[in-house]
């Protein structure tokens, strides 16, 4: 009997942040967000394409190409995008962060049933960084 190889592909979506430097942006990553580089890809044009991962929730950065509609925020005056991240140590996660080059929008602080705080990191995407609180 043959397996279906599709089958057995499981169902991901996995972010990819168009920036204006990406070998910048991984290093912000990392830095900042603990981030891990699972892969890394040089594309002609100096242009650079990595996939991460913060704590094995996986995500990609690459620089623009205009050819192809992928524009950063910078380009666009913003991006109508937040991430979430959901750790177990907001606020460590944040300070790090903000140590590192992002702009604090919000600081940390228990709202509702989330102990949650926004910043921007140094290429114009928004974070938000929390986790959810349980019944204590």
């Amino acid at each position: 009997m043959a397996i279906d190889k599709v089958s057995r592909i499981a169902t991901t979506i996995y972010p990819f942040l168009t920036v204006k430097g990406a070998a910048a942006a991984v290093e912000f990553y990392t830095a900042g967000l603990g981030a891990q580089v699972l892969a890394s890809y040089e594309l002609p044009g100096d242009r650079l394409v990595a996939k991460l991962a913060v704590e094995g929730a996986e995500f990609w950065v690459g620089d623009e190409e205009p050819e192809f509609g992928n524009y950063s925020p910078a380009t666009l005056g913003g991006s109508p995008v937040r991430i979430i991240l959901t750790v177990a140590d907001p606020d460590a996660f944040y300070t790090r962060a903000v140590a590192a080059g992002a702009t604090q929008v919000c600081p940390v602080t228990t709202e509702e049933s989330w102990r949650i705080g926004k910043l921007t990191d140094p290429f114009g995407h928004t974070w938000e960084i929390g986790r959810p609180l349980d019944d204590e």
